[in-house]
């Protein structure tokens, strides 16, 4: 009755007021005693109880305080241990700090296009038409397009294609959730694809599993608990970003029916540093239904939008608009990588001892590495045979349903007989491994041909990018690494593979125990990394006979060869020596005697061979003289501005050792030179020349065996003078 009349005389507000001060009184004064009666009033014992709850929970606040920091410390101490285990030096230090330090943040305010005058000062009566007409508001149903957009800082952003998650163990994959978050910190933001495709070739969306889609997301929500359980960086579940056209599709790799349908689902979760996962799940652009995607086709989709590619532009749409816009698309996201995580790992090789490869150069490896795998699909299929015939633009009836052989179709020609008959009369089954091979070898160079020179991808293992956590168990001193390092964390730090293409397989993979027999080809990597790399020409051509010492009577190479450019191969010599060279007199001495020239690039980098008459032996081309003769490495030289980068330097040495020079050769350098660790390590030994500024280098095996082979070396790197037109008594 007393809240009715309240009601009646001040309204409903202060009668509801009221009611809830009456209810926080109550409770306040309300307690329930320890025999479990209801006491009312402000006794000591509730005050007490209150006390003693108020302290727990203070004490567990304490305690989560204490295990957040520890985990944060733990996390902290990781990602150091994972930086300085790359073993950066100072050079690519700078050049990673060079890369990837935001530049300040120039926002440009919108300017509306600016409009003619409609008089020059003349009385042209009506030839501009009525001043109301010109004035008057016009309505159009897209906005204009201004001329200049607002930029913030630019995103270094890594595409991620994880293979098979759905195999991995929880461990594994908390790995490589702590692997993608600290690149995020080191400034690489990731964009992550999901493919669940396992066991055999891609299967027809017609025969695939039901449950399929449930699978891919399972799949996904799994990475985003390990990356989110790892750090502050976080991710998120983008599975509406990917367009599929259901009109056909043109031929070739590079096209698919895959897009993305608005990039601002992309840009907004990376803009606030959070890794977008995207399962392998596409709608279609008219009915909108969910169907599966080849993830090799949303890595290319998401390529071309990252990478702001030009699309079809419509017949009204202004050029010059357009490439504005593609422009601002590019200075917003920089795609820097490209990283595939398969069970198979990188790219296998049958002629390297250590059965991967470690460095690809697309520009003159992908061919031969794709015939190599191809020759495992097809063991007794002539080579020449599996040459790609020229693209018809038709793909064969059976490819039809299944994206991945619609892709064999089209690059390698039609469908061959995937099992052959042997001598015996058993069928020898083809390496299905290879079709996975395949598929990732060709995606990474259809990427990296819509990407700048300076991208790279990278193929490893998930056990391999997981590895940052794994605290290694010491191991008996070998030739090896000390701890083993995260090849993803030491690519982005270093832009290079983890251990060089150059070096010896008997110094590629980690340490073991003394005790066990592990053979380095064993114990290697998996990893490849590959770039667009440039194109090593060698002059002449191994191919075509291998180089032998000069005989009388035969035309011999020399610098003023009109293939060679002598201009820019001395601007090659003196750059990156940085000392002038004496041209008249170094073509005097080495003119008769080159073995071969090995040019990379647009001289970029060089090498210059010869063939050395040992000390007391006549130089007059007899048998017996030639016998004697010493291949030797007089020149190598790389452009400053390439140095430290880019594998120039590998990849010169690489061809010289396995395609020119395969029984070995032997060079010299100063005692106190910085790159004798480098050849220390590629060389199969070395020796300080007694009583000399010296140090002799050579890759001739089992030299320690020929007492007059080494010898002969030695005479020759004592014997020869330098070249150089500053001051010919300084070491060269």
């Amino acid at each position: 009755m007393i809240l009715q009349e309240l009601a009646l005389k001040k309204g409903r507000q202060v009668a509801g007021h009221n009611i809830q001060s009456w209810g926080k009184r109550r409770r306040r004064s309300e307690y329930i005693l320890d025999n479990g009666l209801r006491s009312y009033g402000s006794g000591r014992v509730p005050v007490n109880q209150l006390r003693q709850e108020l302290a727990k929970e203070h004490v567990k606040d304490l305690s989560n305080q204490q295990k957040a920091k520890k985990k944060a410390r733990a996390i902290d101490k990781d990602f150091f241990l994972s930086v300085l285990g790359s073993s950066a030096t100072k050079r690519e230090a700078r050049s990673y700090i060079q890369r990837f330090t935001p530049s300040e943040e120039s926002v440009l305010t919108p300017k509306p296009p600016s409009e003619k005058a409609r008089s020059c000062g003349v009385n042209l009566g009506g030839f501009y038409g009525p001043a109301a007409v010109q004035e008057s508001p016009r309505f159009i149903q897209q906005p204009e397009k201004l001329s200049k957009v607002s930029v913030g800082p630019q995103l270094h952003v890594a595409l991620v294609k994880i293979r098979a998650p759905q195999t991995l163990d929880d461990e594994t994959l908390n790995g490589i959730g702590r692997t993608l978050a600290q690149l995020a910190r080191l400034g690489l933001i990731s964009v992550v694809v999901i493919d669940c495709n396992n066991g055999g070739l891609p299967s027809p969306k017609e025969t695939r599993d039901a449950n399929w889609r449930t699978l891919e997301i399972e799949q996904t929500n799994r990475l985003i608990a390990a990356i989110d359980a790892n750090g502050e960086t976080g991710a998120r579940l983008v599975d509406n970003v990917i367009g599929v056209s259901e009109e056909p599709v043109r031929p070739g790799f590079r096209h698919t029916s895959a897009h993305v349908t608005l990039r601002k689902l992309l840009m907004t979760p990376l803009r606030r540093s959070i890794i977008p996962v995207i399962p392998s799940i596409g709608y279609t652009d008219v009915s909108q239904t969910a169907v599966p995607v080849s993830a090799t086709d949303i890595v290319l989709a998401l390529t071309k939008e990252l990478a702001g590619l030009p699309t079809e532009l419509l017949p009204d749409e202004d050029p010059m608009a357009v490439q504005e816009r593609l422009q601002a698309l590019r200075k917003e996201v920089s795609l820097d990588r490209l990283i595939v995580l398969d069970p198979l790992g990188g790219v296998p090789s049958t002629d390297r001892d250590n059965g991967y490869h470690v460095f690809l150069n697309m520009e003159q490896e992908f061919e031969p590495a794709k015939q190599d795998l191809l020759k495992g699909l097809h063991p007794h299929t002539p080579g020449n045979a599996l040459q790609a015939p020229a693209k018809e633009g038709r793909v064969s009836d059976i490819s039809l349903s299944n994206p991945f052989s619609k892709f064999v179709d089209t690059e390698f020609g039609g469908p061959k007989p995937l099992s052959h008959t042997t001598d015996h009369g058993s069928p020898e089954k083809p390496k299905v491994d290879n079709w996975y091979h395949l598929q990732n070898l060709q995606l990474v160079r259809s990427v990296l041909s819509m990407l700048p020179p300076s991208s790279s991808a990278l193929l490893t293992t998930p056990e391999e990018a997981a590895n940052s956590g794994k605290d290694a168990p010491f191991q008996a001193a070998r030739v090896g690494t000390r701890r083993q390092r995260n090849p993803l964390i030491h690519n982005l730090l270093t832009d290079k593979p983890v251990f060089s293409s150059s070096l010896p397989v008997g110094r590629l993979g980690h340490q073991t125990f003394m005790s066990e027999v592990i053979s380095p080809a064993e114990n290697i990597t998996p990893t490849t990394f590959a770039k667009h790399g440039m194109s090593v020409t060698t002059f002449p051509n191994p191919k075509f006979g291998r180089w032998e010492p000069p005989a009388p009577g035969k035309p011999q190479l020399t610098l003023t060869d009109s293939q060679i450019d002598l201009p820019r191969l001395v601007h090659l010599i003196e750059d990156s020596f940085g000392r002038k060279l004496d041209v008249k007199e170094y073509l005097k001495r080495v003119n008769g005697r080159i073995a071969g020239i090995i040019i990379a690039g647009e001289y970029e980098g060089g090498a210059i061979l010869t063939w050395e008459t040992p000390p007391g032996v006549k130089d007059d081309g007899s048998p017996e003289s030639r016998a004697r003769m010493v291949p030797y490495l007089d020149k190598f030289a790389v452009l400053k501005r390439a140095q430290g980068s880019g594998g120039v330097a590998d990849l010169i040495f690489k061809t010289m050792v396995r395609d020119c020079f395969p029984q070995g050769c032997v060079w010299r350098s100063r005692r106190n030179n910085p790159v004798n660790k480098w050849y220390f390590e590629r060389s199969r030994g070395t020796w300080k020349l007694p009583d000399t500024g010296w140090a002799m280098f050579w890759t001739t095996p089992d030299l320690s065996l020929d007492k007059q082979l080494f010898l002969d070396y030695e005479g020759v790197c004592r014997g020869i003078e330098p070249s150089w037109a500053d001051n010919k008594a300084i070491l060269d």
